[in-house]
């Protein structure tokens, strides 16, 4: 069942980590909302808000959890829990 909120994903095109959690929520059709945070200084601002630190990729589920930099194991662990994959 996948859930109807979409996450908020705050990267960047030159992070490393951004592109393997995007592909990660592409390969399972998880639907998110991009922010790039090189483009816009109120997103960056943002993942440093919700992060409490400046490394992205910063992730914000539905359940207003928040996940900086998480390797796959983490992301899967999340969208499980979250019943989006």
């Amino acid at each position: 069942m996948a859930e109807s909120t979409p996450v908020d994903f705050y990267g960047a095109s030159w992070c490393g980590d951004c592109v393997r959690a995007q592909a990660l929520l592409e390969h399972y059709g998880v639907e998110f909302v991009y922010h790039d945070v090189d483009a816009s200084e109120e997103d960056k601002a943002r993942a440093i808000e919700l992060s409490g630190r400046p490394s992205i990729p910063v992730l914000v589920f539905s359940d207003g959890s928040v996940l900086t930099e998480p390797n796959n194991t983490l992301l899967n662990e999340k969208l499980r829990e979250l019943n989006m994959i």
